[in-house]
């Protein structure tokens, strides 16, 4: 625990540690559905389309972007943002049972309806999803001062790390012991579990005041005039453009994060052997977090996002490797361990800096317009599918490869933007 923690007073310690068990059980419970593995591989059996794989990548990330724009609009008139917060993170605990229940009870479906049937509800769970992150990032804004951001972040992937290779065992040994359908259906279950968990301990940490410098004159009368808010930020703050655009270009080289897989099962990889890759990329993200924790608030979050962009090259070009040598299980175990670093600092480092350059009484609109003006970059992984069914697999790791270094090309763009400012 650092200094400042230790001496915060004692409600503020107890939120605190609340809201990062709270990101740990979800943590926990997002990697047992973890598009990138389990869900990429399901769909993948079920379906054998490269598109179809894209699709459930691109839908997750759709879902949870597109309905920050209405959610902002809307919290940003309320007087509390918590019960924006229950609708979609029990919502979306809901339909992960449903979808669990779904699989254990559709055996007797033919592969391309149940795959079909999926999709649905996981699209339905993409959107439920998306309502959580507007009220999440206000609240956890107004609770954890700026300077501690980061390390409760990397306490938060920390925890949900160590459960998350609990959760990796159970995958693991469900997929190598039940046919697979029952196996898929108990790890949705527990991971309905794991986000119930989730939700019920970031209630009950509670939300703290307003702001008390809140001009209520300035909360948006009519959605035209809130969607004009959002084109003003644009045009008037040049860090908010600049990393707008740098999303986009991490969302390219994200498209090519279901195909990972995909390309270990062209390896020969077994469906067993899929728990072993969801238990290297825990392993990744967990040994990172001490990393992240520390140069986030240490060197700052425009660092950090510059240091992510660099390593966000080494995944494509490894896999790239891998697929010219026809490695083995080690091999994309290795691959899975810098993934899962790389997308925990990914994440801490775009919720570290969205705070940052949000003003503390606008946070709900500036985090609604920022995730509906990246919505595109999420359609991305469908353009994967695309390069993948037209050319090759191969081709979507270089596209990522080329995204990954206008990025980090950007990044530093941002830095010369925001010299002298802190970060």
């Amino acid at each position: 625990m650092s200094v400042s923690e230790a001496t915060a007073p004692p409600d503020e310690r107890s939120r605190f540690w609340r809201i990062a068990g709270a990101g740990a059980a979800f943590q926990a419970g997002s990697a047992a559905i973890d598009s990138a593995t389990i869900v990429a591989s399901l769909v993948f059996q079920l379906t054998g389309s490269a598109f179809a794989v894209g699709f459930a990548s691109a839908v997750l990330r759709l879902g949870w972007l597109l309905p920050q724009l209405v959610v902002g609009f809307l919290a940003e008139r309320a007087e509390k943002r918590m019960p924006f917060y229950v609708f979609g993170a029990y919502g979306r605990a809901l339909l992960a049972a449903l979808i669990g229940l779904l699989l254990w009870f559709g055996g007797g479906m033919a592969p391309a309806m149940l795959g079909l049937a999926f999709l649905g509800l996981w699209t339905v769970y993409a959107f439920v999803s998306g309502v959580v992150a507007v009220p999440y990032n206000d609240i956890v804004g107004r609770s954890i001062p700026s300077a501690s951001r980061s390390r409760m972040l990397a306490w938060r992937f920390f925890g949900g790390g160590l459960f998350a290779l609990g959760v990796a065992a159970f995958v693991s040994l469900t997929l190598d012991i039940l046919p697979n359908l029952k196996a898929y259906a108990l790890i949705f279950g527990l991971a309905a579990l794991l986000m119930l968990l989730s939700s019920s301990l970031f209630v009950s940490a509670g939300e703290p005041p307003m702001p008390a410098n809140r001009d209520k004159s300035k909360a948006p009368q009519d959605a035209r005039s809130f969607l004009r808010g959002g084109w003003q930020v644009l045009t008037n703050d040049g860090r908010f453009r600049l990393f707008l655009y740098s999303q986009w270009l991490g969302g390219a080289t994200l498209m090519a994060l279901p195909f990972y897989v995909v390309a270990a099962d062209q390896s020969g990889l077994t469906a067993a052997d899929v728990g072993l890759l969801l238990g290297a990329q825990t392993a990744g993200a967990l040994a990172s977090n001490p990393l992240w924790g520390k140069l986030g608030d240490g060197a700052g979050k425009l660092r950090m996002l510059q240091i992510v962009a660099a390593i966000r090259m080494l995944p494509p070009i490894f896999v790239l490797l891998l697929l010219g040598a026809g490695a083995g299980i080690v091999g994309y175990m290795l691959l899975f361990v810098v993934i899962g670093a790389m997308m925990n600092g990914v994440t801490i480092g775009y919720l570290g800096y969205l705070m940052e350059i949000s003003p503390d009484d606008r946070r709900p609109a500036y985090s609604a317009y920022f995730n509906a003006l990246a919505s595109p970059a999420a359609l991305l992984p469908l353009l994967g599918g695309g390069l993948v069914a037209a050319i090759s697999i191969h081709a979507v790791f270089v596209a990522a490869i080329l995204a990954a270094i206008l990025q980090f090309v950007l990044l530093r763009r941002i830095s010369r933007l925001a010299a002298g400012e802190v970060s």
